[in-house]
């Protein structure tokens, strides 16, 4: 019988996030520089070995029942369906968010090895914000990812679009019809202070609020029970389909979060705003036993704050940009 992974505030962690690289074939506004990123040594990247290695001890220790592959963009590491059955062994409700570029060549073989379901990260509709938003002309691609998805059996599809004021709050509607035409669940994200340009300021946050006032006036919504997932979920009215929002800022879910992380260069996080991290990369490679690895997870874990005071004037923004720490 496993044992819990638990914080100082009773929260029990069963939720996996795992970065398999920091790199991306796009370079999205909110996620990079302009100049680009520094990537880290391949050296320096966890190896499929020592992710099984952290990811069973999880699962059969701690009862961890779900992992999300995640990068950068995690299609862009080489053979990546290999870990996918390694992972898909374990048991787990496994999951990936991607961009959808490479889907439309790659879905059928994910969904062979193993992958449950997938995240689509798509901004805008519109092309030419698209490409303006990710330096890349690239929706054509996206979209037939999508489609290739669904087609491959991924259910359900979720499309993340993280929103921001002024840039592209006037397409919530369209997305909403869009996962309507298409049979994916959307997911509306309000603006989170990870951007890599460290600019993040309140006045590009579209609120949950103000999100789902103004899909309201086209579609009415009825709010679903709520889980530890991120997302409040919605049903349409009319019986459509449903959305989601992450309302990380606004109104934050701290206190039913069950997330932990590692990234791609094997540093275990607590939060996705945290400022420490615990480097489990380093215990691999020197030797330690699983007993040693468990007593840092734990450690790590017991010292999780109550949530990340976004808004608060004691927040201190996490250094690692969103692409560098993983989803």
């Amino acid at each position: 019988m496993p044992t819990q992974l638990i914080d100082g505030f009773g929260r029990v962690h069963r939720d996996l996030r795992i970065a398999v690289t920091d790199r991306c074939n796009f370079r999205c506004t909110y996620c990079m520089p302009v100049e680009g990123m520094q990537w880290q040594p391949r050296s320096e990247i966890l190896t499929f070995e020592e992710i099984e290695r952290l990811a069973r001890l999880m699962v059969e220790r701690y009862g961890v029942d779900g992992i999300r592959l995640t990068g950068g963009e995690p299609t862009v590491r080489a053979r990546i369906t290999v870990l996918i059955e390694k992972l898909a062994a374990l048991g787990v409700d496994l999951s990936m968010t991607t961009n959808g570029t490479t889907l439309q060549a790659m879905a059928h073989d994910l969904r062979a090895a193993g992958l449950n379901r997938l995240n689509i990260s798509i901004d805008s509709l519109k092309r030419d914000r698209f490409a303006e938003i990710t330096r890349r002309d690239g929706l054509a691609e996206v979209l037939a990812g999508i489609d290739s998805a669904v087609h491959a059996g991924f259910d359900p599809v979720k499309l993340n679009v993280v929103v921001m004021a002024g840039v592209n709050d006037d397409e919530l509607v369209d997305f909403v019809d869009f996962g309507i035409d298409h049979g994916v669940e959307v997911r509306f994200i309000e603006f989170m202070p990870l951007d890599a340009s460290g600019g993040w300021n309140n006045d590009l946050v579209f609120t949950r609020q103000q999100i789902l006032d103004v899909i309201s006036e086209v579609h009415p919504l009825i709010e679903v029970e709520r889980t530890s997932a991120p997302a409040t979920r919605f049903r349409l009215a009319d019986g459509s389909g449903q959305i989601g929002v992450i309302s990380s800022v606004s109104e934050s879910f701290c206190t039913t979060c069950d997330r932990v992380r590692i990234t791609a260069d094997g540093q275990f996080r607590n939060c996705l705003f945290a400022n420490d991290e615990t480097d489990v990369r380093a215990l691999l490679r020197n030797g330690s036993t699983d007993d040693e690895l468990a007593a840092a997870l734990e450690r790590s874990v017991a010292a999780k704050w109550a949530g990340h005071e976004i808004n608060q004037v004691n927040f201190v923004r996490p250094s690692r940009s969103m692409s560098q720490i993983g989803g």
